[in-house]
């Protein structure tokens, strides 16, 4: 496996910004180099420790995804080569964890879509019996399969605040009535198609999120991430049971962890990681990946 990429540092290209986890870098003035680098975040703070090789995964996610989804709606991907658009020496920073994408204009909705009742979406339903102002059946539990996947968005925080779960009416304010409806529809047909496929690989996807954004023509494109362990929960199928939280292919482990740190006050800096938890959290988010595509050339070298 190759070193962990804590902090991309390319300078033969602008740089925009850093998020949580990707490294953002202007390719003239309509394209972006987005680097997804090996940092993990939890609880809204960046950890210390990188996770080796989570970058790769994420990367190899997303493309499969993008690509298996990319008839139901477009998206940000170009065929440009990241390696071309940066010095030969900064190659190796970008080889298997970058895209070339398009500029857009993001929308500023998170459009959720869930399929089980868990997280947020259990305690909104615990107060309301409703997520989002989408009213539920009584006598659900936790991690009940809804009786129909719906559509549950969240308006975009602030660095450093949590996303705020909003009612659609809310979204139809926001971006407009028009836009709004083919966000909810875009995206309950892009979470139902997705958990079809899963299902075949013995995965459940819980929820998920996506991220839209605008090009120069106003059309909507699907952008940054998609269906990742770190913007899905993604269950085994086999130890999905009502009234539980199954275990999940994503950084649930590290939070556990995190939890049981009585000195950490969920504030940055985080604690330094042990070297067990490391190798276990990259374990979880190498076995998502297998699971979805066995033969990845990501797998089959770690074999």
């Amino acid at each position: 496996m190759k070193p962990a990429l804590f902090q991309s540092s390319i300078r033969s290209l602008p740089l925009i910004g850093r998020g949580k986890v990707r490294d953002l870098y202007a390719v003239g003035p309509s394209h972006l180099l987005i680097v997804t680098t090996d940092r993990l975040s939890a609880f809204d703070v960046v950890m210390q420790d990188p996770i080796p090789g989570k970058g790769q995964v994420l990367h190899a996610m997303s493309l499969f995804w993008f690509d298996y989804l990319q008839a139901i709606v477009p998206n940000h991907l170009t065929a440009i080569d990241p390696e071309s658009v940066v010095a030969a020496d900064e190659r190796e920073q970008v080889r298997d964890r970058a895209v070339v994408a398009l500029r857009l204009n993001p929308l500023p909705v998170e459009a959720v879509a869930r399929g089980y009742l868990i997280g947020s979406g259990w305690k909104d339903y615990q107060r309301d019996q409703a997520i989002c102002a989408v009213p539920l059946p009584p006598g659900l539990q936790l991690a009940s399969k809804l009786p129909a996947s719906i559509f549950t968005p969240a308006a975009k925080a602030l660095p450093g605040e949590h996303d705020e779960n909003i009612s659609f009416e809310q979204v139809q304010t926001m971006i407009g009535t028009e836009l709004a409806l083919a966000m909810r529809d875009v995206t309950i047909k892009l979470y139902e198609t997705a958990a079809q496929y899963a299902a075949g690989c013995g995965l459940l996807i819980a929820d998920t999120k996506f991220e839209f954004g605008l090009d120069d023509d106003g059309t909507m494109r699907l952008m940054d991430e998609v269906l990742t362990p770190d913007s899905s929960r993604y269950w085994p199928a086999d130890q999905w049971r009502e009234g539980i939280s199954p275990p999940s292919f994503d950084k649930q482990y590290l939070r556990d962890w995190l939890e049981s740190v009585e000195t950490w006050n969920k504030t940055a800096p985080a604690p330094a990681l042990p070297a067990a938890v490391v190798s276990q959290t990259a374990a979880r988010y190498q076995e998502a990946l297998q699971r979805l595509r066995p033969n990845h050339p990501l797998i089959t070298a770690s074999r």
